[in-house]
């Protein structure tokens, strides 16, 4: 069985399709991150500031995780044309995962010079869990995914004497790594790795004093600043609150060394930093491998995959096997190379971080298990037509799955909840003289700000605007009548609210509605509505307080 060229045009068609059809219902809703994006594209799109007041930064403070800056710019430009909108917020991760569709196909074709394994690639692309659930939400890492396998596929297409197309790839390259951190490791990795493996053909290219200047010109403009920023503390702001080591870790060790039996120096040498570090690193770089993550369980953050489900289909278990085992063979071959270490290279990021193996941080390593695949099934498999059916049967059962109970029994991890409230808020709010909202779900200043929406300029000039800075995390506790307070600081008993802070509201001669977690409430406040998760597990109910001059 063969394909034609034209074969790509329906599988890119049906990409979209599968892609845009539900994306405002699953994912369930908007998580923070997301509403973090589309309110600071909101925010830039209106009045050229993010919420901060920074004007047009290379980098978003956020919550002080420090977000880069092309996932947001983009999200602007689809604001622009679609308003504020779920699907504006996602469009440019859709768009991405469609181009990385088309792209896969080409890069792999390239490499192989084999129109099948292009198009089974890009087919595995299209419907794989990892590359079609990360093609639905707000992800940056997708984007930069996508950049990136076109920076790839520009820079082998530009050794056939191409010099424009280097450009292209270069400006690609750089793209990506002002989109998200895990791309500031692997792509300066990756053109790395292509430079050295293709430094004959790029010395006939770059022959030319003025093309030297070009490539010189474009990887000072991207990657100097990037460096710059990562040695500025906010440039690795997000990598403080994802590391290996915290002091948790560093008083396992400490119990470890003054627990044990052994005779001095051992202790030392066996329980520290250091040797903790490189064992960690390594259980997480090697479970990037496995069955478990790849074919069984997946990851077991729900935000980012669908429980009990690979990021592979368990059809491709030892086709995968076999591809890596045949790139391994072939190992002289440039093309079969350049997959292998890519593969190698692509998981660096994730290890160094907890929560190994995370779909996210390791989607460097796309679409190369799709190609392996695809190599694997070129070679080993007679009858492609079944093999494809098989996927598709495998894919028709994640999506009932991904559809039905993931969107049902996990709108908890998305949440679910926060646009509901803040519609209820809106409708009552000259009712009020204050509202108390419950940070148990996380940052629900942000959602009030996207949903209603706020006016961006109006919020950061507000003289009520209480932002602090605590825990390597900036924290909203007040602005125009919102008051936000940790799940702990509801009272039992009286109606006086303390933010963390320190901001005291009394609603003993104020008419207030409290937005909080079930059943914490204060003793006397009149439930008047309740939100529930879409599994009928409550998310939020809504009170008030019934007497206000006692």
């Amino acid at each position: 069985m063969s394909f034609n060229k034209n074969t790509i045009y329906f599988i890119v068609i049906f990409a979209f399709i599968i892609r845009i059809v539900g994306a405002s219902i699953v994912p369930p809703s908007l998580n923070w991150d997301e509403v973090s994006h589309a309110f600071n594209a909101y925010s830039v799109l209106h009045t050229g500031k993010d919420e901060w007041g920074n004007v047009l930064p290379l980098i978003f403070r956020a919550y002080g995780d420090y977000k880069l800056p092309v996932y947001i710019y983009l999200t602007a430009i689809s604001q622009l044309l679609l308003g504020l909108s779920i699907v504006s917020a996602r469009l440019p991760s859709i768009l991405a995962g469609v181009g990385l569709v088309y792209f896969t196909y080409l890069l792999s074709k390239r490499l192989f010079n084999n129109i099948n394994v292009g198009v089974i690639s890009a087919f595995l692309v299209v419907l794989e869990p990892w590359s079609f659930f990360t093609s639905r939400g707000a992800f940056e890492a997708n984007v930069a995914i996508f950049l990136i396998v076109a920076a790839a596929y520009f820079f082998l297409i530009s050794l056939e004497n191409k010099y424009k197309l280097l450009l292209v790839s270069l400006v690609l390259f750089g793209l990506s790594v002002w989109t998200y951190n895990s791309a500031r490791i692997f792509a300066p990795l990756l053109l790395l790795l292509l430079t050295v493996l293709y430094r004959k053909e790029l010395t006939k290219i770059l022959k030319g004093g003025i093309a030297k200047f070009g490539v010189l010109l474009v990887l000072l403009l991207f990657f100097v600043p990037m460096f710059l920023q990562l040695i500025n503390p906010i440039g690795t702001a997000r990598y403080e609150n994802v590391q290996i080591i915290n002091d948790g870790v560093i008083a396992g060790i400490e119990e470890k060394r003054n627990s044990s039996v052994l005779p001095s120096p051992l202790p030392k040498l066996l329980f520290n930093r250091p040797i903790y570090l490189v064992e960690q690193v390594g259980k997480n770089y090697l479970s990037h491998f496995l069955p478990d993550f790849l074919f069984i369980n997946g990851s077991s953050d729900y935000q980012f995959s669908v429980p009990n489900w690979g990021v592979l289909y368990l059809v491709n278990l030892p086709l995968f096997y076999i591809g890596l085992y045949l790139s391994i063979k072939n190992f002289k071959n440039k093309n079969y190379k350049l997959v292998l270490i890519w593969l190698l290279l692509a998981p660096l990021a994730s290890s160094i971080t907890k929560e190994s193996p995370h779909v996210l941080r390791s989607i460097t390593m796309l679409p190369m298990p799709m190609i392996l695949v695809a190599v694997a099934v070129t070679k080993k498999t007679k009858n492609l037509l079944y093999y494809m059916l098989a996927v598709v049967l495998f894919f028709v059962a994640y999506l009932f799955t991904y559809y039905q109970s993931y969107r049902s029994n996990y709108s908890w991890s998305w949440q679910y909840g926060y646009e509901q409230a803040v519609s209820y808020i809106k409708e009552n709010y000259d009712e009020y003289d204050n509202v108390i909202v419950n940070k148990k779900y996380g940052e629900p200043h942000e959602f009030v700000l996207y949903y209603w929406p706020w006016n961006p300029r109006e919020y950061r000039e507000d003289a009520n605007l209480k932002r602090y800075y605590q825990s390597n995390w900036y924290w909203v506790d007040r602005f125009d009548k919102f008051y936000f307070v940790n799940d702990w600081e509801v009272p039992k008993f009286g109606s006086i609210f303390v933010t963390e802070s320190g901001e005291t509201l009394s609603c003993h001669t104020k008419k207030c509605l409290l937005v909080t977690s079930p059943s914490n409430r204060p003793l006397g406040w009149t439930n008047v509505e309740t939100i529930k998760f879409l599994n009928g597990d409550i998310a939020f109910e809504i009170y008030e307080n019934k007497d206000t001059g006692n």
